[in-house]
């Protein structure tokens, strides 16, 4: 199957405007491919990340990472974390990728699973965008199940936030 289409256009361009969170990892420059470990590694190990702090009325953040150019009509979350106290920073490789964690609570990924799924994009194609982004909640839990979609937590996600910010690595 030939995979060749357009570039998608990068989803999050597309939501309501808001503040933004600065974030930042040791091992990913913004835009810079993902390091040769965290493709298809069988690992499923996280990235580090950190970040400043939200605003002043943040009750809660949550961390993720999305695919924004799988052959699909939409994105593709490989990892969402939600509840995550507002006193965390920062988490580093492999940390928070399951559920429940004292760094918040893992939902299930677009894979099916709960936790993190790294990278792999298929074979043919164009490169991928693996956006990590980070949401700082005006609520102390999302209110989702664990077994909940990723799609719909993305539409509690947007109806709550109150900044977010993001790095984005290539594969």
């Amino acid at each position: 199957m030939n995979l060749q289409r357009e570039f998608p256009p990068n989803s999050f361009e597309f939501l309501p405007v808001i503040s933004t969170l600065n974030v930042s990892s040791e091992e990913l420059v913004d835009g810079s491919p993902l390091a040769e470990r965290f493709l298809v590694s069988g690992r499923n190990a996280s990235r580090d990340l950190g970040w400043d702090a939200g605003p002043e009325s943040a009750k809660s953040y949550v961390v993720g990472c999305f695919d924004t150019d799988p052959p699909t009509p939409g994105g593709m979350w490989h990892w969402l974390v939600v509840d995550v106290p507002p006193n965390v920073r920062e988490l580093t490789t492999g940390e928070g990728v399951g559920s429940p964690t004292s760094l918040g609570r893992g939902l299930r990924s677009d894979v099916g699973v709960v936790g993190y799924t790294e990278a792999a994009p298929p074979l043919s194609g164009h490169e991928h965008r693996y956006v990590f982004v980070l949401y700082a909640e005006g609520i102390e839990h999302l209110n989702v199940g664990n077994g909940t979609s990723p799609f719909l937590a993305g539409f509690y996600l947007t109806l709550n936030s109150l900044a977010r910010g993001f790095l984005t690595g290539l594969a």
